[in-house]
């Protein structure tokens, strides 16, 4: 794996720990997301306690992983508003229909890859950097961390948050490792093929890869 990889898959498990259908066996607390800092930490807390008590199913049954993401952390990521950037100048001209395929698509995608993700999660530790400064009028700001992952180095990473302005509550909707948007890498990735095979086209493909059932490292090799 080379280094930039390995940036994103720590970047990824951050954005699992930080970030965002129902199962009855499992109560969640809604988190109040009028306060970004906090809120961050919050779904933090909650989302590995659960991993930490549902660790014997989850290596029952992986796919629990997926079920998991979709509860503790998907409330609080604007999948909706990182699709829409994805597509930037895509949007013109395109039909409705293909655009809601692709916002669902994408946001299965991140559930699939934040799932998967969360396998190859061990014991790194997290520390937050200083609160943002808050005011009224701000609508994107921005969070700091740290990975401590000894003893190999650490990585820094920043996200971004938006406030939506009918509820005034925050969500994540990109991350920058190292210096490099996440959401910025993946449109450059996508952009070329969305032009040259279409929105729905690339929906498609997206979903097929949500589909995959996630699986631990060391089933995945046997």
């Amino acid at each position: 794996m080379n280094s930039l990889k390995k940036i994103f898959v720590a970047a990824l498990v951050m954005m699992v720990s930080v970030s965002s259908f129902a199962d009855t066996t499992t109560s969640t607390q809604k988190i109040d997301q009028t306060q970004p800092y906090v809120m961050m930490k919050e779904v933090a807390n909650q989302t590995f306690s659960r991993l930490k008590k549902e660790q014997k199913a989850i290596h029952e049954n992986p796919q629990l992983l997926k079920v998991i993401v979709e509860q503790e952390l998907m409330p609080y990521v604007n999948s909706t508003y990182a699709a829409l950037k994805l597509l930037g100048p895509n949007l013109r001209g395109a039909k409705r229909s293909d655009v809601e395929a692709f916002i669902k698509a994408f946001h299965n995608y991140l559930v699939s890859s934040y799932a998967q993700v969360l396998t190859q999660y061990t014991n790194q530790t997290v520390e937050f950097g200083p609160k943002p400064r808050m005011d009224e009028n701000r609508r994107i700001v921005s969070v700091k961390v740290n990975i401590i992952d000894t003893p190999r180095p650490n990585i820094q990473l920043e996200f971004k948050l938006i406030k939506d302005r009918k509820t005034g509550q925050w969500s994540a909707f990109d991350m920058i490792a190292e210096g490099v948007s996440l959401l910025s890498s993946k449109q450059s990735e996508w952009s070329g093929e969305i032009r040259q095979q279409g929105i729905l086209e690339v929906a498609q493909r997206l979903q097929k890869l949500a589909d995959k059932p996630i699986q631990f490292q060391s089933a995945s090799k046997k």
